[in-house]
């Protein structure tokens, strides 16, 4: 079998790794959207703790205090399997640890496919239900899952390396479509039940989780997901890793099995319409002052002094519109030069593409004023959050880019058009709680199963 990194491109921009990743040739398979039911692997309360206390928001959520906050809670908790670097451990390490709590009881398999409905809710009101499941992956050109953020070749060999060692998928992606039908129906019965499980996170949200078992049940689901497509709202790393897991299993002469699908949260968004956050960039090594000196060449400056009067002007502002932070004076950038504009926008993106915040922010103040490589290292991202942002800024000694949300309809436009916002442009929720539902990839857990590891 290849190394991990040898059947994935490297010294590719994320335009064209995106394309060669998401976009592999392959017959089609004619199939439709596909979310098949599996056997989860679920954390058992009486061995492992307190769902609350092993569960986390996903990976790429979790700075370096979060995960060290998580890890001195000691225990169970899956950081250990999904963030095993933040402990100093391999992944070969993190892989080792599954198969233990399999062993120990802390995880178990449960005894039957199903498809699991999970809930996020905020004092009794629902802000998210969907169904957990398998789901079937697809070449770009089917138009079935589709992308709408480009990937970088780092995450993803990263997410392969993890994948490979654990032999699972250890969280579910997001993925948006429109329903409304028979599934919708199907998830809303099963949620009227007494859930599997429930809790209330440090997140402030009430997790719940039912297990749907009825291959009847699961039927309707498949008939009314057939001709639907669905939008990758989070996790294009991660689907993107469980593209390059199968093309790998495939070329290996592995044949059909369970790599040719990947753990996922679908989500009808015409029931349980999404919230979308932006994405704020930090830029640690670009000072506010040298930050400020050059952009007010090409947009018009309004400082204020009062965070929320800043925040209020932004928000009311015209589009492209943007808030540096990082000094005590916050800075609203507002109508660009229209030359400036035109000159650094790539012209093969079509005109709604090129009116995107994020596009204008990517290709005239970062590459072109600022001219700040478009690096992790150079560029740190911070979810909704914009005090977060400020204040990350400002203990850098760096600059802060705080953007207005993207419009939900404007995605689904780039997206079904064929092309993709830029990277880091969404910020789709609530995120699916990590450490709920697992997915084994090889033989399931169980008896069988643990005594054959023991006698290896």
């Amino acid at each position: 079998m290849p190394r991990v990194d040898d059947d994935l491109p490297s010294g590719l921009p994320p335009e064209e790794f995106s394309a060669r990743i998401f976009g592999t040739a392959e017959p089609r398979t004619g199939r439709g959207l596909e979310l098949a039911p599996f056997r989860g692997v679920r954390f058992v309360p009486g061995v492992a703790g307190d769902l609350a206390s092993v569960t986390m928001p996903p990976y790429d959520l979790i700075d370096d205090a979060a995960a060290m906050r998580l890890l001195a809670g000691g225990g169970h908790n899956i950081v250990r399997l999904n963030l095993p670097r933040a402990a100093g451990e391999s992944y070969g390490t993190a892989g080792e640890r599954l198969r233990r709590w399999l062993d120990e009881g802390a995880l178990a398999t449960d005894p039957d496919p199903a498809l699991y409905v999970y809930e996020a809710a905020r004092d009794g009101t629902v802000l998210q239900r969907g169904l957990i499941g398998a789901v079937g992956l697809r070449a770009e050109s089917e138009g079935v899952v589709l992308p709408h953020e480009n990937v970088f070749p780092g995450p993803v060999r990263d997410r392969l390396a993890l994948m490979t060692a654990a032999d699972a998928n250890l969280e579910p992606i997001f993925l948006l479509y429109g329903g409304g039908g028979d599934a919708a129906r199907v998830v809303d019965g099963a949620a009227a039940e007494e859930p599997l499980t429930e809790f209330r996170a440090d997140d402030g949200l009430t997790h719940r989780l039912w297990r749907i078992t009825d291959p009847s049940a699961h039927a309707r689901v498949a008939a009314d997901l057939h001709d639907k497509r669905a939008l990758i709202a989070d996790g294009h790393h991660r689907y993107a890793t469980y593209r390059a897991l199968q093309a790998r299993r495939h070329a290996a002469g592995d044949g059909s099995g369970p790599w040719d699908s990947g753990l996922a949260l679908l989500v009808d968004s015409t029931r349980y319409p999404p919230h979308l956050g932006a994405i704020h960039r930090v830029l640690p090594d670009l000072r506010p002052s040298d930050a400020i000196e050059q952009a007010r060449k090409v947009f018009r400056v309004t400082d204020f002094l009062d965070e929320a009067d800043a925040l209020e002007a932004l928000a009311d502002a015209p589009r492209p519109a943007f808030l540096l932070g990082g000094d005590d004076v916050l800075h609203l950038l507002t109508n660009p030069d229209p030359d400036a504009l035109s000159r650094s926008m790539p012209s093969e993106h079509s005109a709604r593409w090129q009116r995107l915040d994020t596009a204008v922010l990517d290709h005239l103040l970062i590459g072109d004023v600022w001219d700040v490589p478009e690096t992790e290292d150079a560029i740190e991202v911070v979810h909704d959050d914009p005090s977060a942002a400020i204040a990350r800024a400002r203990r850098t000694g760096g600059t802060a880019v705080i953007l207005n949300p993207l419009d939900v309809d404007d995605v689904l436009a780039v997206a079904g058009e064929g092309e993709r916002v830029p990277r880091k442009s969404t910020s789709f929720g609530p995120k699916p709680r990590t450490g709920l539902v697992l997915r084994l990839l090889g033989p399931e857990a169980g008896p069988v199963a643990r005594e054959a590891r023991r006698e290896r």
